[in-house]
């Protein structure tokens, strides 16, 4: 019972780390909290579905071309939405509040588009379903492939920002955007990469969701949720943190509910999310967790 408990802590933290990335890696690089994040969780979901359904083509093809698809629609986002904003000094100071109607906009947009075009209809699919049995834990193989694609993308993205120039540059944009921009940092670019990588992993994230559970258009907001308070509780653009926040959050919530009631999901994560801002603003790791 308590190593099936384990595994099950260990999947549902490596699916919110891995969601949290996404999120940290915008607001981190923009300073802009984006609260659409779950929705491109859902169009990813929706991607792998129809993909599979319709076309034939396995969810793991679809980790692909959802990330070329999310990944695009960071890209248009950014360009046309916000950086003109960004470069303008007089804007910029007010595009903190106006982000939050920007992507407030693009979650009413996806949502309603999607209900239109699909209904609301929870939908489902049976991919990698065969259960497989190790040391007392049995998994299914969609569980088992969402620890790998979780563990890689993480993984990369800590070898990322710890090895690799643009990692630096990276890092030091969520440092300090002024200091970089004088030591030479190409700072439009490296918001334009975080936008794009988070939207990506976002999405990839809804490919992943929708091998283990039923979706429906309105499938996003729980995700932006717990992605939040993952967030608050690394600490608002700590990479590293926020990774380690997400299997936190995921150890709570199994336990949490094996040891009450799955009715108590909710309160076990908004608990965690009003604890840690009244105790730990900064957040659980403050400043001692760092990615390099």
């Amino acid at each position: 019972m308590f190593q099936q408990l384990l595994f099950a802590a260990i999947v549902s933290g490596s699916l919110y780390a891995l969601v949290a990335l996404g999120l940290n890696l915008v607001y981190g690089s923009l300073r802009l909290l984006n609260i659409a994040h779950g929705d491109l969780v859902m169009i990813g979901a929706y991607i792998a579905f129809w993909s599979f359904t319709l076309l034939g083509i396995s969810p793991i093809i679809s980790l692909f071309t959802t990330t070329l698809l999310c990944g695009g629609l960071g890209f248009l986002v950014y360009v046309v939405l916000l950086k003109r904003q960004l470069n303008a000094p007089a804007l910029a100071q007010r595009l903190e509040a106006n982000s939050l109607i920007i992507f407030y906009g693009l979650s009413v947009i996806l949502q309603n588009a999607t209900s239109l075009a699909f209904t609301a209809t929870s939908r489902g699919y049976q991919y990698l379903g065969g259960v497989h049995t190790f040391a007392g834990v049995s998994a299914t193989g969609n569980m088992l492939l969402l620890l790998g694609v979780a563990a890689l993308i993480t993984l990369g993205a800590l070898a990322f920002l710890r090895f690799h120039i643009a990692g630096w540059s990276l890092l030091a944009v969520i440092e300090r955007k002024d200091a970089a921009a004088v030591v030479g940092v190409d700072v439009d670019r490296v918001q334009m990469t975080s936008i794009c990588a988070g939207f990506a992993i976002a999405g990839v994230a809804g490919v992943l969701v929708s091998m283990t559970q039923q979706i429906t258009p309105f499938m996003g907001f729980p995700f932006t949720i717990a992605a939040f308070v993952v967030v608050i509780m690394g600490g608002l653009g700590n990479i590293l943190a926020g990774i380690a926040a997400g299997f936190v959050l995921g150890f709570v919530e199994t336990f949490g509910v094996a040891l009450t009631s799955a009715t108590y999901r909710s309160i076990l994560i908004y608990g965690i999310f009003v604890g840690v801002l009244l105790l730990r603003p900064q957040g659980l790791f403050g400043k001692a967790v760092q990615a390099r």
